[in-house]
């Protein structure tokens, strides 16, 4: 008899009915933003994160499944829900061979920058898969409107996918919110009325806690990011979107997608144990409160499914590790590819080996020496991954044959290496250090399999949603199957997730 009840329960969990379409999705990220954060400050969120906590569904297991784990990825994973080994968005940037150069997940030089100095603008061409916008205009013929906003141009873009009405961003020479000719040949009315306000210009001098900004410019718009400041001229900038696209008003849902960055920022000059992470993070919470309640204003909070995520979390200041008595530690400069080099010139002779060390978790060499040397590659990437093996504090090391042929261990962090792995894209030689170890001199970073780096808030609210905590382990590549099944219309194409039905009403 029990076993047929909890059948009957299953059952009744899987037919429960999908919530009805919202007229709004908020789809709001906070960059580098772990979930103990939520646990951490939680006595002091009296606004939305208290919304979201009390009335929302929260997932406390939701976690990235892809490595590295940075904000490009994290950001064309939500509203896709693909891997990176489908979407093609490999990392913030990386060697494109066929360019013979690096390129980021967004740069674009068929394109020119719009609202700003000029230059080459961003586009969304890089990614390979539909989002969750996409898959709605498609459905509609492009009644939707969808919008991305973020201080980055990759956290703007990537969401918001292909055929976004528009994706903007800060521009720090300028101050200005821009974009791109691959949305329009101009920015619109509102976004240029809005810049003719020079909001930055009002943080000038300003005061958080015991930091200043600067008064001139552009160092002031350089330091808007790494201060409050910056998330306030997104939610701002989000307001001003809400009213002008009138989003919510339409027949169709449309997609609001906006990305917190400052956060990030932030988080990576001072650390998760700083009070300036402390700051941020009680300051997030009385700004998206501000954001809701223009929503409410616009739309009625009871029309809008919020879903609320991060898009990697990151690790402690070695130094601080160091004080408590924990592992971890600060890589050379330049120590694999320095390895790299000295390896293969010992072996093969005193070449260049190597053609691009700006990552260093990441080692790509030179196919064309190789070739014109008459050498074999799996050969040559096995002795340059030899010498890797033999680095202090190097957990991990995967080459380009291993990840191809799948021949990695069936431990999570292979399976997150060969997730993550792109193979038109991705190097010769993949490299994960031991647990609290950075490639970087100062301040922190993030880009791991550790549960510090993939462990993120996932919290959906809104009509229809069953508000609770959640305790299984869900991934964020669920968000997007979850709202497709929401909206009725296709999953995205290359979506990795299943439909969080546990949490329908």
């Amino acid at each position: 008899m029990k076993k047929l009840l909890l059948c009957a329960l299953a059952a009744a969990s899987l037919l429960a009915a999908a919530p009805k379409k919202p007229k709004l999705i908020l789809a709001v990220v906070f960059d580098q933003f772990r979930y103990d954060y939520l646990e951490r400050f939680r006595s002091e969120y009296h606004a939305a994160f208290d919304r979201l906590l009390n009335g929302g569904a929260v997932f406390t297991s939701a976690h990235y499944q892809h490595f590295p784990t940075v904000t490009a990825i994290g950001h064309s994973t939500f509203l896709s829900g693909a891997l990176p080994s489908v979407s093609g968005i490999i990392g913030n940037e990386w060697y494109e061979r066929a360019d013979v150069a690096p390129v980021t997940s967004v740069s674009d030089p068929d394109t020119k920058l719009v609202g700003g100095l000029g230059g080459d603008g961003s586009s969304p061409h890089r990614m390979l898969v539909s989002t969750v916008g996409d898959e709605l205009k498609m459905a509609n013929g492009g009644k939707s409107r969808v919008i991305g906003i973020s201080l980055k141009d990759r956290a703007a873009i990537l969401p918001a996918g292909h055929m976004a009405n528009g994706a903007y961003w800060l521009d720090n020479a300028t101050g200005n919110f821009v974009s791109s000719t691959y949305y329009f040949e101009t920015v619109p009315e509102w976004v240029k009325s809005f810049n003719d306000a020079r909001l930055a210009d009002h943080f000038s001098g300003a005061k958080w806690l015991d930091h200043i900004l600067p008064t001139e410019t552009p160092a002031l718009y350089t330091a808007l990011a790494t201060s409050p400041f910056g998330n306030e001229m997104i939610e701002s900038f989000a307001e001003r979107a809400l009213e002008s696209e009138q989003l919510g008003k339409h027949e169709d849902t449309d997609i609001l997608a906006v990305s917190f960055s400052s956060n990030d920022y932030i988080g990576h000059d001072f650390g998760p144990d700083s009070p300036e992470v402390h700051e941020i993070s009680v300051r997030s919470d009385a700004l998206l409160e501000k954001l809701f309640q223009a929503l409410d204003r616009q739309v009625g909070m009871d029309r809008v499914l919020v879903v609320m995520t991060a898009d990697h979390g990151v690790a402690p200041a070695p130094e601080v590790n160091t004080a408590r008595h924990m592992p971890g530690g600060r890589m050379p400069k330049g120590i694999i590819a320095d390895t790299v080099q000295k390896a293969l010139r010992a072996k093969y002779g005193n070449f260049d080996w190597i053609t691009n060390s700006q990552q260093e978790h990441s080692v790509y060499l030179n196919w064309e020496l190789i070739a014109f040397k008459k050498l074999d590659l799996a050969e040559v990437t096995r002795t340059a991954a030899r010498a890797i093996e033999a680095i202090p504090h190097v957990w991990h090391v995967y080459t380009r044959d291993q990840l191809m042929h799948g021949e990695v261990p069936r431990d999570e962090a292979g399976r997150d290496v060969m997730n993550g792995y792109f193979p038109g894209r991705g190097g010769d030689i993949e490299v994960l250090l031991e647990p609290y170890w950075l490639f970087v001199e100062k301040g922190t970073s993030h880009s791991t399999t550790f549960d510090y780096d993939t462990h993120v808030p996932l919290i959906f609210m809104g009509a229809g949603i069953r508000a609770g905590r959640y305790h299984q382990s869900v991934t964020i590549n669920d968000v997007a199957p979850t709202l497709s099944n929401i909206l009725q219309v296709e999953t995205p194409s290359g979506s990795a997730g299943r439909v969080l039905t546990e949490m329908y009403q």
